[in-house]
């Protein structure tokens, strides 16, 4: 169950699911939930671009330390990509650089660049980006007029799906084919290196034109808030609510219990984590307090976090 409070009357530890409006930074989103909250202890698990809207993950006080595991989760879009012209930010945001039309891509091949880009594959970040390279931030060097090269990394799109092609004409005046689609990946991919790499294996350019975020984990937009409604009353997920649907559940007895909060390393049940699972657990007391995140090391149970 969610508590409500009046803005600004302060907040219990727990999350806060916000529909982020278009225009708006993920650093403006937190600066409008300190207010709101009564407190400085805000973060967010992973960044959406201004243009981006949708669901952004906001831990408020001690949930701010389950946002960098909330971090490393699925994550699922809804998205229009543009083919027939390139921008310099891989989004309708940035300068068109080159526009080859796209009159001469037939469906098929459409198809087939899609196919090529789902699954474990090797993605090259746009040079705006947030990622840092030598300690420096990629958009603050392309800012500069740096050049500079990002290396490929491993993302994995687990689904990419195309809903609806439709054939136009640009302000410019060139042929361009806009894509609505949706993909499901990991935590790290950017959607907008998926059209410039899908636009380039065509021939035509491609770029994001619209971005809409649904899912964080296990977290959509049904759980999700507007700032203005939030504004109004605050709604934060408790934080034992949260865990309790991000992670795998371990209920410990009361012995094992006073154990892990004085950081001994337990014996770890393997059923705990699932057939697969290799990630954070959520361990809770006989009560039913959220307690630690803890991860298997050597069949024990290492504390990742503790929150008792």
């Amino acid at each position: 169950m969610t508590r409500k409070g009046r803005a600004g009357s302060g907040a219990p530890d727990g999350l806060v699911i916000v529909d982020k409006p278009a225009g708006y930074t993920s650093h403006d989103v937190v600066a409008r939930m300190r207010r709101f909250a009564g407190t400085r202890r805000v973060g967010h698990a992973g960044t959406l671009d201004p243009m981006a809207t949708g669901v952004l993950v906001i831990g408020v006080e001690k949930a701010t330390r389950l946002l960098g595991h909330l971090a490393l989760t699925e994550k699922e879009y809804t998205a229009t990509i543009r083919l027939g012209q390139t921008t310099v930010t891989d989004d309708a945001e940035g300068e068109i650089t080159a526009a080859h039309g796209a009159a001469g891509v037939e469906p098929a091949a459409i198809e087939a660049g899609i196919a090529a880009l789902t699954g474990a594959i090797q993605q090259v970040p746009s040079k705006v980006s947030a990622i840092k390279i030598d300690g420096k931030r990629s958009y603050a060097r392309a800012r500069e007029g740096e050049d500079f090269e990002i290396p490929a990394r491993p993302v994995t799109v687990s689904s990419f799906a195309l809903h609806e092609r439709r054939e136009s004409k640009a302000e410019d005046g060139t042929a361009v084919v806009d894509l609505d689609v949706t993909v499901v990946c990991s935590s790290g991919t950017y959607i907008r290196a998926l059209a410039r790499d899908l636009g380039a294996g065509l021939g035509a350019g491609g770029h994001l034109t619209a971005l809409r975020r649904t899912r964080v984990g296990p977290y959509g937009l049904a759980e999700a808030r507007t700032l203005e409604r939030l504004e109004e009353s605050l709604t934060v997920m408790p934080i034992a609510e949260a865990a309790a649907a991000a992670f795998p559940r371990w209920d410990v007895d009361a012995h094992q219990a006073r154990l892990l909060g004085n950081g001994v390393r337990i014996d770890m049940p393997p059923v705990t984590t699932g057939e697969g699972h290799t990630g954070p657990v959520a361990v809770f007391d006989p009560e039913g307090r959220f307690l630690a995140l803890v991860e298997e090391s050597k069949g024990k149970a290492k504390s990742l976090a503790v929150f008792a």
